[in-house]
């Protein structure tokens, strides 16, 4: 397959890189600025995009089976405050992310698009969602370390995902573990939809290198289209 990576120098973006790479499949890494990447790899070849703009993301469309999107503002990877100022900043952005890469597949709607989203947007009890408390939101962020202005960030994924839910483009939203970090591939994880995957403590958990492989996962073999998934140990 030709799989395109939006965000392929961010912490899930480049590990969907490098699963894609492993796996056998081309890969045109999409990032601001494709002039700063220094390296070489079989199969790979970058380009820079804007995800913010619809035109020049249909520029790269052509040719791709599938299109990831790992788009957040600023480089998450190696400055993650940085990231979070600008989230916190301009919450639409994500919004606008989206509507711009649905306005870009409408010139090539049978490429498949699969966006790498926010957990907050779960249920956590039926009609329940973590992005509709602010209780719940600010006691999940004190856990995980970020400041409860990324409240209006949290709500920003899941006003992106309403976006995509009016949409009859091939989409696919990507919901990772509340808990997401670096770790190990293990290649093993459980599968879900609207409600997180938790494990036997009760936690929401996966390793980055693990999305990596469930986002390849889904775009080899579709199971989400049109619909949100999400995983967990």
């Amino acid at each position: 397959m030709h799989i395109g990576v939006i965000g392929a120098t961010g912490g899930i973006g480049s590990r969907v890189v490098t699963e894609a790479l492993g796996r056998g499949h081309h890969v045109t890494a999409l990032s601001r600025d494709a002039t700063r990447i220094d390296e070489v790899r079989k199969n790979v070849v970058w380009r820079s995009v804007d995800v913010l703009d619809a035109d020049a993301i249909a520029a790269v469309i052509p040719g791709l089976d599938v299109l990831i999107s790992g788009f957040q503002p600023g480089n998450a990877a190696k400055d993650i405050a940085d990231t979070v100022a600008r989230s916190i900043a301009d919450p639409t952005v994500y919004a606008t992310a989206a509507r711009a890469l649905l306005k870009a597949l409408e010139s090539h709607p049978r490429t498949r698009l699969i966006v790498i989203g926010g957990a907050g947007s779960l249920e956590i009890e039926p009609g329940l969602v973590r992005a509709d408390s602010d209780e719940l939101l600010h006691e999940t962020l004190d856990a995980i370390g970020l400041p409860r202005e990324y409240t209006a960030a949290v709500r920003g994924h899941r006003d992106a995902l309403d976006v995509l839910r009016t949409s009859n483009r091939l989409w696919t939203y990507f919901s990772p573990a509340e808990d997401i970090a670096p770790g190990e591939r293990t290649g093993r994880f459980r599968i879900g939809g609207d409600q997180p995957v938790l494990d036997a403590d009760g936690r929401s958990r996966i390793s980055v290198e693990d999305a990596a492989v469930a986002l390849v996962d889904e775009a080899e073999l579709p199971r989400f289209v049109q619909r949100r998934f999400t995983i967990g140990y």
